[in-house]
């Protein structure tokens, strides 16, 4: 007998598509305020994927992928369960900020209590009504404000099956991300339901390559859970890079930043990637890579205080492939770009 999907006491039944709106806290001028949930149902049972974007309020490029993903005409025949929210964190989004009015971190907040601050409740509820559903799920980041990462998963690859998703979902890069208390993650392995995180581009910015890799990776999810059957014609992606670690590079002091180093750079330790300058051009601080690796992640700043993360490198065995790789990719993504009729959004 297929498990029950019963979300803001609605029961989904099969071969249904639906957009449920569940209420969350109101506004202090007590505007009504919801979270949109879409389900979609097939006729058969199978595997129950969620998927959500704006945990972080500023984090957007998951919101756009997920409209193009409930816009895909192939979820008609879908076998399983889709649960998708693009904005969790609805007040985030609306105020353009990372956090909740209460100012907490809605991802350390995790699994939540209905007794507690804005944010724990906010947490129960999701875990409750939605994630409590689900067999498997992908949450949707970007790197944080002025800060862009290149698309990549972030998982524990011990856990139960995530490792193969996390291969599937089809981006060069995948971090072997412990989990983080009071995190969506480590709530959600706890119910022994795999998750993984994609991380790509930067907060309150669309970026077209992120939102095309994101989308492709999450199809390529549900059709490696069987939940939509393979094209025999269909490309398989190239095997992910594996880092078991990473590390910031920081500010050695305040001033203004000249940093040159791109995503995707390969960078030996040692090596100079940026410098940090007074404003009055009468000293300036080499900053060196403190080790080995492909730079994922970088900030836009041009001024920055002592200690600030500057530059993210990930630690792999084979450098040199890794950087090849992503450069591959973004390649592949910008000549798609380049070539479609339908201009990207900016």
């Amino acid at each position: 007998m297929s498990k029950q999907v019963k979300i803001a006491g609605e029961v989904i039944k099969p071969d249904t598509q639906v957009t449920l709106n569940l209420p969350i806290p109101q506004l202090y001028t007590h505007t009504p305020m919801e979270m949109p949930v879409h389900i979609v149902r097939g006729k058969h049972d199978g595997p129950r994927l969620f998927v959500c974007a704006a945990i972080h309020g500023d984090e957007l490029n998951g919101v756009e992928i997920i409209r193009r993903l409930m816009g895909q005409s192939n979820l008609r025949r879908i076998r399983g369960t889709l649960i998708a929210i693009p904005i969790v964190n609805v007040y985030g989004v609306i105020h353009h900020s990372r956090y909740l009015p209460d100012r907490r971190d809605l991802n350390r907040s995790f699994p939540g209590s209905d007794k507690g601050s804005l944010a724990s409740r906010l947490a129960h509820l999701l875990m409750t009504e939605v994630v409590a559903n689900a067999t498997h799920a992908i949450d949707l980041h970007t790197g944080a404000v002025h800060r862009s990462n290149v698309p990549q998963i972030r998982a524990d690859l011990d856990g139960k099956d995530t490792k193969q998703l996390a291969k599937a979902f089809g981006v060069p890069v995948i971090i072997n991300s412990k989990l983080r208390d009071g995190s969506l993650r480590a709530a959600a392995c706890d119910l022994g339901i795999p998750i993984m995180i994609y991380e790509a581009g930067e907060a309150l910015r669309f970026d077209e390559v992120s939102i095309r890799a994101g989308l492709r990776g999450i199809n390529n999810v549900i059709y490696a859970l069987g939940m939509l059957p393979v094209k025999r014609n269909r490309k398989t992606s190239k095997q992910p890079f594996i880092a078991e670690s990473s590390a910031w590079v920081r500010a050695p002091m305040s001033g203004v930043l000249l940093n040159n180093t791109k995503l995707g750079t390969t960078v030996t330790e040692g090596d100079i990637l940026a410098a940090v300058a007074d404003p009055f051009g009468q000293t300036q601080t080499e900053i060196k890579a403190i080790t080995s690796g492909v730079v994922i992640g970088r900030t836009h700043l041009p001024l920055v205080n002592e200690g600030d993360a500057i530059i993210h490198i990930a630690r792999f065995d084979d450098v040199s492939a890794v950087a090849n790789q992503v450069s591959a990719f973004h390649n592949h993504e910008q000549q798609a770009i380049d070539s479609d009729d339908a201009p990207p959004i900016v």
